[in-house]
């Protein structure tokens, strides 16, 4: 079941990254995204209905879900869709690979558990890997602060990311089910931009063209519903930390998706970056051996 769920997250999430791209345009940000989540969040009420577990969080798990979908499903993708403006879709998805890593920080922050030396390393492995991958933009003559201001963006999205995925693993504890959690923290987040949007005084339109609609379509059901309800299944089930190991497959996925949409182009350098990112969360993710310990021989 476990692998199913990580294959699911896997090549779903991997292929958001490129739809998430394609509803840039005429349409404010923050509207796309509440577009997004008030679609998901209708249908997983209308699941929670038919299967009669519809039913409203209270005390803690209240609170627990407003901070969920103020970071996952709103803060999150903000920092998201702006950091697209600027860096193709397959790199935003390989500094999205770093949630291991935010995982196992934030863990020792607030759950108080120890940061294992691997996970340091692993830690430090991802960021060489990072700036291996971007050294061109950032060295060369293309160098600019909107490669800066994409990369900043993205790393802060993926620690909204992780922070949302710490929530989610303290109201599976409570005994509340991802699926119920997911409808009423998307409800939240798309509620909180909307209101955003009217304090901002942004116009109140949508793209119409097949290929916004069917970007919108796309990561609401396949995107939302199917990809955060199975990634946070994985949460409750081996901890926030193996959970995110399923990020390293996102960029390898997104990457060549960008191959093909974007005209991204690999090089070397590229590669060699990717790889050392793919290794760093490997690494991280690594359960240490357990060495056997051996009873001394009695004396006869």
């Amino acid at each position: 079941m476990n692998a199913l769920l990580y294959l699911s997250t896997a090549l779903i999430w991997g292929t958001t990254w490129i739809a998430l791209k394609w509803q840039l345009g005429d349409t404010p940000i923050p509207l796309s995204i509440a577009y997004r989540f008030l679609l998901a969040a209708a249908v997983l009420f209308a699941i929670l209905a038919v299967k009669k577990q519809l039913q409203r969080p209270r005390g803690e798990a209240a609170w627990l879900v407003g901070a969920q979908g103020l970071a996952l499903f709103c803060l999150n993708f903000l920092c998201f869709y702006h950091a697209s403006h600027y860096l193709p879709s397959g790199l935003v998805a390989v500094v999205f690979s770093t949630a291991t890593l935010w995982n196992a920080l934030n863990a020792r922050l607030f759950l108080k558990r120890r940061i294992s030396p691997q996970v340091m390393a692993g830690g430090a492995l991802g960021l060489v890997g990072i700036i291996t991958l971007f050294w061109p933009q950032l060295a060369g003559h293309s160098a600019d602060r909107g490669t800066l201001i994409g990369l900043g963006l993205s790393l802060l999205g993926t620690l909204c990311f992780s922070t949302g995925n710490l929530l989610s693993a303290r109201l599976q504890a409570l005994g509340l089910q991802p699926l119920q959690t997911n409808a009423w923290a998307m409800l939240c987040g798309a509620l909180i931009l909307v209101a955003g949007s009217l304090i901002a005084g942004l116009p109140f339109t949508i793209d119409t063209s097949t290929r916004y609609l069917g970007a919108l379509a796309y990561l609401a059901i396949p995107g939302s519903v199917i990809g955060f309800t199975a990634y946070l299944m994985l949460v409750g089930r081996l901890g926030p930390e193996r959970a995110a190991y399923c990020t390293v497959l996102f960029p390898v996925v997104a990457l060549n998706v960008s191959v093909l949409f974007e005209g991204y182009h690999w090089t070397p350098l590229a590669l060699a970056g990717l790889v050392l990112v793919l290794a760093g969360n490997v690494l991280v993710f690594r359960q240490p051996k357990r060495h056997a310990v051996v009873p001394h021989a009695k004396p006869a």
